[in-house]
């Protein structure tokens, strides 16, 4: 592949993964969701009363250490999560989903699968196991 033809592929990687993260915002924020799309996919990895270490939440939704902090400190004050320290090692915590962020995640699934659905509804079947399995090679390239 010629470095043009990958980067025009980039760019429409880059381009349309920000397309879809700012419409999701824009319905986040006009559906009055009262978290923001980085939040919920926060929310959503703590899913099934996961505890996890927030070095493992980082490398789950591929956020960068500070960023997750301040994402876990906002969804904390709002008393969705809670930090406990780790049953093993006192130094380090786990992060879970409290009461009420369970409600919020059980509230706000079916408006965000709408909102997923934005982007597949003229998708066949075929296509999207197609783009599956080229991003799972791209991904797959990519591992350390």
């Amino acid at each position: 592949m010629t470095t043009k033809k990958f980067d025009s592929y980039s760019h429409l990687l880059d381009r349309t993964a920000r397309r879809v993260k700012g419409y999701a915002q824009q319905r986040f924020t006009t559906g009055n969701f009262d978290v923001t799309v980085d939040q919920w996919l926060i929310l959503k990895s703590l899913d099934d009363d996961r505890y996890l270490k927030q070095k493992e939440l980082a490398e789950l939704t591929g956020k960068d250490n500070p960023t997750l902090t301040r994402i876990i400190d906002l969804l904390c004050k709002k008393g969705l999560t809670e930090r406990v320290m780790h049953k093993d090692d006192r130094r380090s915590f786990t992060v879970h989903l409290t009461e009420p962020g369970k409600a919020k995640l059980l509230e706000l699934s079916p408006r965000v699968n709408e909102i997923r659905m934005k982007a597949w509804e003229n998708l066949t079947e075929h296509d999207y196991e197609q783009l599956k399995t080229i991003l799972n090679k791209i991904y797959q390239n990519l591992e350390p």
